[in-house]
């Protein structure tokens, strides 16, 4: 009985061997007409000017990741209510190690201020909460993620255009590509750029000629207000503040396209709570955004707010860094 059971497993042991050491033939397949895309992208990317020496250095290395068409097809909905996220993302610990950089780096951030008019709990809240202050900047290489979406992705033309910017950042020496580290869709470094962002935005403060956004904090705080400069943040403005709605409130008004004043938005039942060392600005136009609306909890907003959803365009992310830059800042 024995010997009859060691000649049924061993021809079972056999196959299992030989799948581990073989690649099923789609695997084979996939990586045979990836490597074939990136010789006619190699084409294309002469032709917009990447140099010959750049894409000798980086395209022979570059690997299609799996993982990364797994991650980019099962993003998870977004569930929580703001209240929620506000406690995962605005925590005390978050909140106490933003006074602390700020009160080290305050020279810094003061001279980012005056060059672009960004407030310095402003940067430091972005920075927080996109890499916990530059601690998780991911662990994927950018130009094998853009390059892996580029090829399968659900926007691959999208990325195809995030991969010659990357091409091109490489090129111009601002990075080697092995230290090309972001996100698994692409964002890059402490603040999370795009590469097309970084290409617009990103700024070489520390003046060694690059635009360090890995290492160089100089780099890092004034990309990151540069981004929110151009996308149109007003110096003196605040981001937004707290209100209740009225039962029945209009979700065509809950929008930040809909600018009313504050008597205006009184009259239609928003309220909200005065604060004497800061009285909001009565003559200036506000948004409500209520993301909760059967909580009736809403926020007043300006056009800062919409100055970080440009950088992210969800109110639960814009909503966080107003509320822990006013925490870091002591306003709360």
């Amino acid at each position: 009985m024995i010997s009859k059971f060691k000649y049924l497993i061993r021809p079972l042991i056999f196959i299992f061997l030989y799948l581990l050491i073989i690649p099923p033939f789609s695997q084979a397949k996939g990586e045979q007409d990836f490597q074939a895309w990136l010789m006619k992208f190699r084409k294309s990317a002469v032709s917009a000017g990447i140099s010959k020496e750049t894409l000798d250095l980086t395209l022979p290395k570059v690997q299609f990741i799996p993982r990364v068409i797994e991650l980019d097809k099962s993003q998870p909905e977004f569930r929580l209510t703001v209240e929620e996220y506000l406690n995962r993302i605005v925590t005390d610990i978050r909140i106490n190690k933003g006074r602390e950089i700020l009160e080290r780096n305050q020279d810094l951030l003061n001279s980012i201020y005056q060059n672009y008019g960004v407030q310095p709990s402003v940067i430091l809240a972005l920075w927080g909460i996109e890499t916990d202050f530059g601690r998780n900047i991911g662990a994927y290489s950018v130009i094998d993620a853009v390059a892996t979406l580029a090829f399968q992705g659900r926007r691959a033309a999208f990325f195809r255009q995030e991969l010659l910017q990357a091409l091109r950042i490489i090129d111009k020496g601002h990075v080697l590509p092995e230290q090309m580290i972001g996100s698994w869709a692409g964002a890059m470094g402490q603040i999370q750029f795009m590469p097309s962002s970084f290409q617009s935005f990103a700024v070489d403060h520390d003046g060694d000629g690059k635009r360090d956004i890995w290492n160089s904090s100089p780099d890092v705080f004034a990309s990151a207000a540069n981004y929110l400069s151009k996308n149109g943040w007003q110096k003196d403005e605040i981001w937004g503040m707290k209100a209740t709605i009225p039962a029945g409130f209009s979700t065509a008004l809950a929008s930040p396209e809909v600018r009313k004043t504050l008597a205006e938005w009184n009259s239609l039942g928003v309220q909200y709570a005065e604060k004497d060392e800061s009285p909001p600005d009565h003559t200036q136009l506000w948004s409500v955004v209520a993301p909760d609306m059967q909580k009736k909890t809403a926020y007043l907003v300006t056009n800062n707010y919409r100055s970080i959803l440009r950088w992210n365009r969800s109110n639960h992310f814009a909503i966080a860094v107003g509320t822990l830059s006013d925490r870091i800042a002591g306003k709360q």
